[in-house]
């Protein structure tokens, strides 16, 4: 039997069909390259203490992995919750997930948890790690996990248990007193977590994410293989607080956001204002220097468009909607939807394609105040979109000329970017036929350009897959803000056609894309990017006159009039 951690180690571990797979490879952990926390065995993540078949191929999990560190911070979360019962006996449990950068869990407690508590609880944490304690899998029938959960008083355990599926495996982990209802993996004892761990905020979350129901109370926290890890983060975390483009939004008098206007709707004040005006300046003479025509679309259209386009049936709680009369319109949360009516407007030939729209439209989503954060998550908000409608045959062009223009608008700002191919949701409209030619299209883009990506399965938009761009930042963190989409389906239902070389009516293809995406996303991303110190183009300040004495006072006036 083989087993392997990476392309270039392995080992040969004769079978005596008893052993598990933690106690296979220990005799062997020296010469691992590190710590061993699961395993993946025929495609499945798995706890060490499980005993493979024989001839099954293993796939070791180290510490140092990806992997390894969401397994690390998922256990992280279970020691967090045995803290906190121990705490706070009277506290209700619910999940606790590993995330990106850490872990949180949710807690059903009528007392607010203060600083002074999550000291508290870093504390016992600290010590239950100490113990290095077993982190303990048992698989259980539904009633048994009913009557655990019941006799403990976990309601939201049991409204879970009730919810999985009948032939649903449910398994128990226990570390120490406390047991959770949870999939795992884990790692084998709670000693791999001395590298450190930090509790880092409390927040407010509706159980679910469903504001209908109750308000709970998250924990976040953040773990790390080792302390000088831990300590690098925390240093990172210190100095986005003080690139925080809220804090300095207020400081340099760039935007507010008012609880007498509401929440997620941005006041520009005047440097701020100028800031934005001089990005969209610019973005409109990059898009004409590229053949984009500028267009302008309403904020309200009728309903029965939303209705046509498919919004209405797969986007409908992200709209807003009003009635003029006896007509219900829908505030645009998109603008394809006029840009193909400007299309419409005329018979097309092929000799007129491609069709390239450009619009700095302002667009409304309804988005739950619990997710608003700044300009990054806004309910209005203006995006730099395009459509671009051509030929089959153009667009393969079309498509690496978008990603080219993404190119040197990102090193314009100094952003290195990364692409991912996000394919069909589960929520969609088109044939399948459609779905497969826009995937192809956007698949072969990529290759001929030789491209790295990712595949994003099941993230595409519902009427199309798309090409996500994510720029990194000052910080190293990603941000998501280009985007190109391949539509075969709306121009099939909005009846788009062109007048081909046979004289034939013939249906183009559309493709969504955005540059710079949001506009106030981008503010906000290059203020933290730059920590407030504009470059000297974009600053809304660029230069200020001084004076010594007042005997230079009106010569400076004529200097700062020039």
């Amino acid at each position: 039997m083989s087993i392997h951690c990476a392309p270039d180690f392995s080992l040969d571990i004769p079978r005596d069909g008893e052993k598990n797979i933690g106690e296979l490879v220990a005799e062997h952990k020296k010469k691992l390259p590190a710590p061993v926390v699961a395993a993946r065995v025929g495609g499945k993540t798995v706890d060490l203490s499980t005993v493979p078949q024989p001839g099954a191929d293993i796939e070791l999990i180290t510490l140092d992995s990806p992997a390894g560190l969401e397994i690390l911070r998922h256990s992280a979360a279970h020691v967090m919750a045995e803290a906190v019962k121990a705490l706070f006996p009277e506290v209700k449990v619910t999940i606790g997930p590993a995330i990106e950068d850490g872990f949180y869990y949710d807690f059903d407690r009528d007392q607010p948890f203060t600083p002074e508590d999550l000291k508290k609880i870093e504390k016992k944490m600290k010590e239950l790690i100490k113990k290095n304690q077993p982190f303990q899998r048992r698989v259980v029938s539904r009633e048994e996990a009913l009557d655990q959960f019941s006799a403990l008083g976990e309601d939201y355990k049991i409204e879970l248990i009730n919810e999985l599926p009948e032939d649903e495996t449910i398994s128990l982990y226990q570390v120490g007193d406390f047991i959770d209802l949870c999939r795992g993996p884990h790692i084998p004892r709670t000693g791999l977590l001395k590298g450190g761990v930090k509790l880092l905020s409390v927040a407010g979350a509706y159980w679910r994410g469903d504001e209908h129901n109750k308000m709970l109370q998250r924990l976040y926290g953040t773990a790390f293989a080792s302390k000088e890890k831990l300590q690098e983060h925390l240093r990172m975390l210190e100095e986005a607080r003080r690139r925080d483009h809220r804090k300095l939004g207020r400081e340099l008098e760039l935007f507010s956001i008012q609880d007498e206007v509401g929440a997620g709707f941005i006041i520009w004040h005047p440097k701020g204002a100028l800031l934005r005006t001089i990005l969209e300046d610019f973005e409109k003479r990059e898009h004409l220097k590229r053949g984009y025509q500028i267009v302008i679309g309403p904020q309200l259209l009728k309903q029965e468009l939303w209705q046509m386009s498919g919004h209405y049936d797969h986007y409908r709680e992200n709209m807003y909607f009003t009635r003029i009369e006896d007509q219900v319109y829908g505030i645009k949360p998109m603008n394809c939807l006029a840009h193909m009516l400007i299309y419409k407007a005329k018979v097309r030939s092929y000799r007129d394609l491609p069709q390239r729209y450009f619009e700095l439209g302002t667009v409304y989503r309804h988005e739950k105040s619990g997710v608003l954060h700044g300009l990054m998550r806004v309910r209005g908000f203006t995006q730099d979109d395009a459509h671009i409608i051509c030929t089959p045959e153009q667009l393969q062009d079309e498509i690496t000329g978008i990603i080219a223009f993404v190119a040197d608008i990102m090193g314009i700002f100094g952003f290195p970017f990364e692409l991912e191919l996000s394919t069909r949701p589960e929520d969609s409209i088109g044939t399948d036929e459609d779905w497969e030619r826009a995937t192809e299209a956007l698949t072969q883009a990529l290759e001929s350009n030789k491209l790295d990506y990712e595949v994003n399965a099941g993230d595409g938009a519902f009427y199309g897959p798309k090409i996500d761009i994510k720029l990194k930042d000052a910080l190293n963190r990603q941000w998501q803000c280009a985007t190109i989409q391949c539509d075969f389906t709306l121009p099939e239902r909005f009846d788009l056609t062109y007048i081909g070389t046979d004289g034939e009516k013939h249906r183009p293809i559309m493709l969504h894309r955005v540059i710079l995406g949001s506009i106030e996303r981008f503010i906000g991303i290059l203020i933290e990017h730059y920590a407030g110190a504009f470059p000297t183009w974009l600053a809304p300040v660029q230069v200020k006159v001084l004076i010594v004495t007042d005997d230079q006072l009106e010569y400076a006036r004529t200097v700062a009039e020039a």
